[in-house]
């Protein structure tokens, strides 16, 4: 017989959850986000780069500039993911880092390396086109009996423009838009007085701006072949005709006084028969001879050669001389036996703190031949070609880099010093070993450990110091008869900066080509070198 009990429903035992409580400003149940000040302030900001990321896409996409829009695209898609997205939060704080990345670093290198296979630079430093109209434009002259136009000057936000009246109508036109009828225009006789969307200049307004109105060129058609209108004076425009016209069919361009031909060669210009080429010229791509060039250059190749050797000379001796020396005074002011260290120390430091690039500034005053301090002070009004001379040129910047650079080696080697445990030390000393035996034994090892890594980072520093070369001797004295602006104390980085600027001719596809050579072998050395620093951390 079974007996039966009476067990309570488990719904009597469990209480009932308690209501749930509506979100503050919510009236009718629905869900209220709430809007915190970080979020707001989240919202602001990212609205803010989606419309610079907007308007640069817009930009990008009307000078047909894909690259720069494709990358502004994917910046706008990453950034409103990584910061409105629950589950990126690692991508919100390598989001930011990324961008500057690929933009500072990653595209400029591979746009240098784009840029070093290609004749790019003055007067190759555009497309086909645009070298063609330039050509036909500085070859203009006035057409022979043409007609003297009334014109009409007019302007309006970064635009100038010419109106004439030809066969009773009126013509509009600007430097990007060929002549075109007007018919909203006011003419009153010959002349036109009022265009709308155009302000009408008068002649103080023409006076002020006489060097752009003399030089803007309003094409005829669409043909620039057929001419452009132009003015000497503001008021009166003439009809110029160029004296070379371009033959597309045939792609050449022809001289009509001459009767010279000229057809376009593998390096951007249009040359005759005799070798005779026009200019501007426009970008193509060279292939490697940008890189070649400084060794099959006749009159390139000696100073190229010149400069490659004192570059390694100028870095190894850099390093060499602060290393030594820094060492030689973090050893003695290490020595508990010297008095008053903190002040030494802190005398030393001094020229570390001082800025390089007026340090060279000043250093370049002081080694001055006729009035500087060194030799009317110091050497009883000496003449020392300190700076003009090659070989004292060389001397003064391995000094004045002296004088900068071992500060930075006594800190890191009194750094390195003490953190030798003393024990060890004194191990050695129990065990008889001398001063100059424990210093060459123990501590050098032991420091080298500590320091060989910032050897190799101080000479990739060296090779490319281009402050103290600039500031101190410019990389003079220069190479009599050098295709280029290059001297004595030029390194490669220097020899760089002169071809893109300072040359008279820019050339930026052969100084890119250089700058690779430089990345290349600084990277080739940093490599060696953190390799053997490996091998003095296994010893």
């Amino acid at each position: 017989m079974t007996q039966q009990t009476d067990r309570p429903d488990v719904t009597d035992r469990v209480p009932p959850p308690p209501p749930r409580e509506l979100p503050a400003g919510s009236r009718d149940g629905s869900h209220a986000r709430n809007f915190s000040g970080g979020f707001l302030v989240k919202l602001v900001l990212v609205a803010l780069i989606d419309a610079g990321a907007v308007y640069g896409i817009l930009a990008a996409v009307a000078v047909r500039s894909w690259v720069i829009a494709a990358f502004l695209v994917l910046v706008l898609i990453a950034v409103n993911w990584a910061y409105f997205s629950k589950r990126a939060l690692p991508a919100k704080y390598l989001v930011p880092g990324m961008i500057f990345l690929f933009a500072y670093v990653i595209f400029a290198a591979v746009y240098t390396a784009y840029i070093a296979f290609t004749n790019y630079g003055d007067g190759h430093n555009s497309d086909k086109a645009d070298a063609i109209e330039a050509i036909l434009a500085q070859n203009e002259v006035r057409v022979e009996g043409s007609e003297a136009y009334d014109l009409t000057v007019l302007s309006r936000p970064d635009e100038l423009g010419f109106a004439i009246v030809q066969d009773g109508e009126a013509q509009v036109g600007s430097a990007e838009v060929p002549l075109q009828a007007a018919p909203d225009a006011t003419v009153e006789g010959e002349q036109v007085t009022a265009v709308p969307t155009w302000d009408v200049l008068d002649f103080a307004a023409i006076a002020q701006q006489q060097e752009a109105v003399v030089a803007l060129r309003v094409q005829v058609s669409d043909d620039p072949n057929d001419g452009a209108l132009r003015t000497n004076d503001g008021s009166t425009g003439y009809v110029y005709e160029s004296t070379m016209v371009y033959d597309e069919a045939a792609d050449t361009m022809t001289n009509t006084v001459t009767g010279t031909v000229y057809t376009p060669d593998d390096h951007g210009n249009f040359r005759s028969a005799e070798g005779e080429a026009l200019t501007p010229g426009w970008r193509v791509s060279v292939g490697f001879e940008n890189f070649t060039r400084a060794f099959t250059d006749q009159r390139l190749r000696g100073p190229f050669l010149e400069i490659f050797l004192w570059t390694f000379a100028f870095a190894f001796l850099s390093v060499a001389t602060t290393f030594v020396v820094g060492l030689f005074l973090a050893i003695v002011f290490n020595d508990p036996r010297v008095k008053g260290r903190r002040y030494y120390r802190a005398l030393m430091i001094l020229p570390y703190a001082f800025p390089a690039f007026l340090a060279g500034l000043v250093w370049r005053g002081m080694l001055n031949q006729s009035f500087g301090f060194v030799n009317e002070v110091l050497l009883g009004g000496a003449s020392i070609p300190w700076l003009d001379s090659p070989w004292l040129a060389k001397f003064s910047l391995l000094m004045v880099n002296l004088w900068l650079g071992f500060p930075y080696m006594f800190l890191v080697c009194t750094g390195a010093l003490q953190s030798i445990p003393g024990d060890v030390l004194e191990s050695a000393r129990m065990d008889g070993a001398n001063a100059w035996r424990v210093q060459r034994s123990i501590v050098l090892p032991l420091l080298m450990v500590s320091v060989a890594p910032l050897l190799v980072a101080s000479f990739a520093f060296n090779f490319n110091n281009f402050t103290l070369i600039y500031t101190l001797t410019g990389g003079g004295p220069n190479f009599p008869g050098a295709p280029i602006t290059v001297g004595s104390t030029d390194i490669l980085i220097s020899t760089v900066y002169a071809i893109a600027f300072e040359s008279g001719i820019k050339q930026y596809g052969f100084a890119s080509a250089l700058s690779i050579m430089i990345f290349l072998l600084v990277g080739a050395i940093s490599w060696w070198g953190f390799r053997r620093t490996r091998t003095l951390e296994e010893i």
